[in-house]
């Protein structure tokens, strides 16, 4: 898929090309999504932006004309533009922290209300959606998707500016912003800022404190999603991951990547003193007290 170019003057829209290409931005020119209402002036945004519709996208066929300037809603809080007012007012929602969807079996509240429909499917213990290879059940189709690319090892996601792929669409927009740096979602009690609104709704916990995240089979809980999924494999015994060089399993894909520089011999822990180096951070912490 490629951006196309629109000016404030409602010219006719031109393609730029390969998303990469060079370009100089004289007057107000903007870079406008073909999949959706997303505009900016930054070239590189755009770029970032694309890429993490997915390969899926890349036969969408463009509009011929964009909308006049006149028609485009933009945020005055980030680069965020819309042709819609509607998208406007559920995007400002991302800054204002306003929740006007509240769950009538709990306190909860959402800015949306396609993820309040999602939530009340907890309360209801509706997991329509099983796994055929472990006893994982999810309320989403699409986190059912996802999970399964965990059995599977396909990383369907590729990034078009660098070799690297992923197994899922958020681990892709994720890795994005290494290339753009855009982070428009900024915490108002500190100085971090975010790249998406997940981050920030993560971040903000952090300084509540609050843990939403409940285990049914203990009294654990946890402020974020992946902390209880990794929790509950202790009481199933389930190890999705498997090591392709050995038979070894693990519950974690941070564990198993630990355990692959055994066979591949890296060693990413390096000493500022001396010469050596270690596959792992505590052999590297234990080496230090030699120096002390």
């Amino acid at each position: 898929m490629e951006p196309i170019l629109s000016s404030n003057r409602g010219d006719e829209a031109a393609l730029l090309g390969k998303t990469s290409c060079s370009l100089k931005a004289n007057g107000d020119i903007w870079f406008g999504c073909c999949s959706c209402t997303y505009f900016t002036r930054d070239q590189h945004g755009i770029v970032s932006h694309l890429v993490a519709h997915g390969d899926e996208q890349v036969k969408f066929k463009p509009p011929s004309i964009f909308p006049d300037s006149d028609m485009l809603f933009k945020c005055k809080l980030c680069p965020h533009i819309f042709t819609r007012k509607s998208s406007l007012i559920d995007h400002n929602r991302t800054h204002s922290g306003e929740k006007p969807y509240k769950c009538k079996t709990c306190s909860k509240a959402f800015a949306h209300r396609t993820t309040l429909m999602y939530h009340t499917q907890i309360h209801k213990g509706e997991k329509p959606f099983k796994c055929e290879l472990c006893p994982q059940e999810f309320t989403k189709s699409s986190s059912l998707k996802n999970h399964n690319q965990i059995h599977s090892g396909e990383k369907p996601y590729k990034c078009n500016l660098c070799p690297q792929a992923f197994a899922r669409n958020s681990e892709l927009r994720r890795h994005n912003v290494t290339h753009s740096g855009e982070k428009p979602y900024k915490c108002k009690l500190c100085s971090k800022a975010f790249a998406y609104r997940g981050g920030l709704i993560h971040h903000k916990r952090t300084h509540t404190g609050e843990k939403p995240y409940k285990c049914k089979l203990c009294p654990q809980e946890f402020a974020y999603k992946n902390n209880l999924t990794y929790h509950k494999r202790a009481h199933t015994g389930v190890k999705p991951l498997k090591c392709e060089v050995c038979p070894q399993e693990f519950t974690h894909s941070s564990s198993l990547k630990n355990h692959n520089r055994i066979h591949s011999g890296e060693k990413p822990y390096k000493c500022e003193l001396c010469s050596k180096a270690f596959a792992f951070s505590g052999g590297l912490t234990y080496h230090k007290k030699t120096h002390r």
